[in-house]
């Protein structure tokens, strides 16, 4: 299994010709997957999606191929590992509007497929959690398993 202490994940970069062409193989599943994530993580744990809480499902999903806007790339003996930083366009790009994913395709001739979209749990100082599944414009693509 591939992780981030046995792949290297090469910088941050916008999306080429093949980063749209990966996009778009994903781009049904990527929206299908967010909306029903939004829908299970409301049901014990709202925090994750609180910045999109007041969005329509179709808001949510409402991005397309331009909202596309930095990539990041790993190769490794099973194929290629594509991090996306995707912009949801219902929200002001000065706040948390962004989510980040994660696809896999095992060489060029073949389809990618959505392995997941970041979600955060982070521990803070005080042993409290904060949840959070859209990102700001600041916050780096960085590997992630979930």
């Amino acid at each position: 299994m591939a992780t981030a202490d046995t792949v290297e994940l090469g910088a941050a970069h916008e999306p080429k010709e093949e980063s749209y062409r990966l996009f778009e193989q994903i781009e049904h599943e990527l929206k299908k997957t967010l909306v029903h994530m939004r829908h299970e993580y409301n049901k014990h744990e709202v925090e994750y999606f609180a910045a999109v809480e007041h969005l329509s499902d179709a808001e949510l999903a409402g991005f397309a191929i331009d909202d596309l806007h930095q990539v990041r790339v790993a190769v490794s003996a099973y194929g290629i590992h594509f991090f996306g930083k995707l912009r949801i366009p219902a929200l002001p790009d000065d706040g948390p509007a962004y989510i980040h994913f994660r696809a896999f395709t095992s060489g060029p001739d073949d389809d990618a497929k959505l392995h997941s979209i970041h979600t955060e749990d982070k521990e803070e100082s005080d042993g409290g959690h904060t949840f959070r599944a859209i990102f700001t414009k600041a916050d780096p693509l960085e590997w992630f398993d979930t």
